[in-house]
């Protein structure tokens, strides 16, 4: 089985660097800043989209997002693990499913460096695959990056083989557009009433009840 995994949100909770780095960026630019317990509902999208979330509304434009980008970015990279740390039940979870044999990877639409850089300090030697948001590649909900997880891992892709989870609507999106069958948590930045919304084939309060989804689709299978 291939268990794909969103990052932020999902396995780890990091919207206190995220929100320090996109302070930083505002600040330095001459933007107001908002408060650290804001900034979950400005995540989801990537760097660009978060940093155009912040601004003002007036100010929403390419050329101001990527100027703050090139503060962001920087601080980001110096201080994405200050406060960043795995949701309570995540690392049991990962030893539990490479125990049982499961390739894991990671599908981020943060960019590649940071997301590569904060997997393998947290999760060292766990997962498989690692992609983030890359250039010339479409971002989540776009599909092209379970695409290319297994392409990478030359896996088959159906819903039968791969669990797709995350904890927002792009996450949804994305799992639908693949075609691999969605697992959405109630423990990151989107409410429950939204994970509900979004439909998954299963909703999880807590990182082991994963470990329950894989039994109850083992039990379907046998069936």
């Amino acid at each position: 089985m291939l268990i794909i995994f969103d990052l932020d949100g999902t396995l780890i909770n990091t919207i206190s660097d995220l929100g320090q780095a996109c302070n930083h960026a505002l600040a330095a630019c001459g933007f107001p800043t908002h408060k650290i317990e804001d900034y979950p509902r400005l995540v989801g999208n990537g760097v660009n989209k978060l940093i155009e979330r912040a601004l003002p509304e007036e100010d929403r434009n390419e050329a101001t997002v990527l100027r703050l980008r090139e503060y962001f970015v920087p601080f980001y990279d110096a201080h994405n693990c200050d406060f960043t740390r795995p949701y309570d039940g995540i690392p049991e979870l990962l030893l539990a499913l490479k125990e049982q044999g499961h390739l894991l990877a990671v599908a981020s639409n943060k960019y590649q460096a940071a997301t590569e850089k904060i997997v393998a300090q947290l999760f060292p030697g766990i997962f498989d695959v690692v992609l983030g948001e890359r250039e010339g590649v479409e971002r989540k909900p776009n599909p092209q990056i379970v695409y290319d997880i297994h392409s990478t891992l030359n896996t088959k892709l159906s819903t039968l083989n791969c669990l797709y989870i995350g904890d927002s609507i792009v996450d949804a999106e994305t799992a639908r557009a693949a075609g691999v069958t969605l697992v959405l948590c109630t423990w990151g930045f989107g409410t429950r009433e939204q994970m509900e919304g979004a439909k998954p084939d299963y909703l999880v309060d807590h990182p082991l009840d994963i470990l329950k989804v894989l039994e109850v689709r083992d039990l379907r299978r046998v069936n």
